[in-house]
């Protein structure tokens, strides 16, 4: 049976006035206010590696930005292992490959969610070859499109360890927001991860320190910020 958005790790709508929840409003009015004179429209959230929640964090950003009435975009572009369906409670039917292909057009694609002032875009069919539609022109022409559409895009992402993806489609993005698990991936793989995005001159706009207790948050200083 599937369930109902507000059951899918949505802290932010299923009680808004938690400390989490204010945490995630301060993480947007963060990215509102990013210093530099670039506009922040679409935003690539993603992770060194696998399970380190950069779905949940995309997920209750965007309803953080929803409930401030922004038109909020959340576009799933792991085109390997997507889950931004099952957060929204949405099938995964036509989405973003099957636009890339010519088989839809975005419009179509695109579906509200049962939160207000926010839509969503599936990854759809699992292609076989993921990284080369990223790569396309058809790629860079629709999220070019959909900026104009939307206050805001936030484009989840396979880890940047893991493929290439997320490399290529920081190419479209005004900045990046690495998912740092407590306890999941080490300090030398963080760096790696951020090596790898400053090669291709990602603007990362800061890390989200996820999973964290009382004891992690001691270790908090060894990160900086943006770094």
């Amino acid at each position: 049976m599937r369930r109902s958005a507000s059951e899918n790790n949505l802290i932010t709508l299923t009680n808004p006035y938690s400390p989490i929840s204010e945490t995630y409003r301060t993480l947007r009015i963060n990215l509102q206010y990013t210093p530099g004179k670039q506009t922040v429209k679409a935003v690539m959230v993603t992770s060194s590696i696998s399970d380190e929640g950069k779905t949940t964090t995309l997920s209750n950003l965007a309803v953080a930005y929803a409930q401030e009435g922004k038109g909020v975009l959340v576009i799933d572009a792991d085109l390997r292992n997507p889950s931004l369906h099952d957060v929204f409670s949405q099938l995964n039917q036509a989405g973003l490959s099957d636009v890339l292909v010519n088989k839809t057009n975005w419009q179509e694609a695109i579906n509200d969610t049962a939160i207000p002032n926010l839509s969503i875009l599936t990854a759809g069919v699992i292609p076989s070859n993921p990284s080369e539609m990223l790569a396309s022109k058809q790629m860079a022409a629709l999220i070019e499109e959909l900026k104009e559409r939307y206050d805001i895009l936030l484009i989840d992402t396979p880890p940047v360890l893991a493929v290439p993806d997320p490399l290529i489609v920081n190419a479209y993005c005004d900045g990046v927001l690495l998912v740092v698990a407590a306890g999941k991936a080490d300090k030398e793989t963080v760096k790696k991860a951020k090596a790898s995005l400053e090669r291709v001159n990602a603007r990362i706009l800061g890390a989200v320190f996820n999973k964290m207790n009382r004891k992690d948050a001691k270790h908090i200083s060894d990160y900086a910020y943006g770094r």
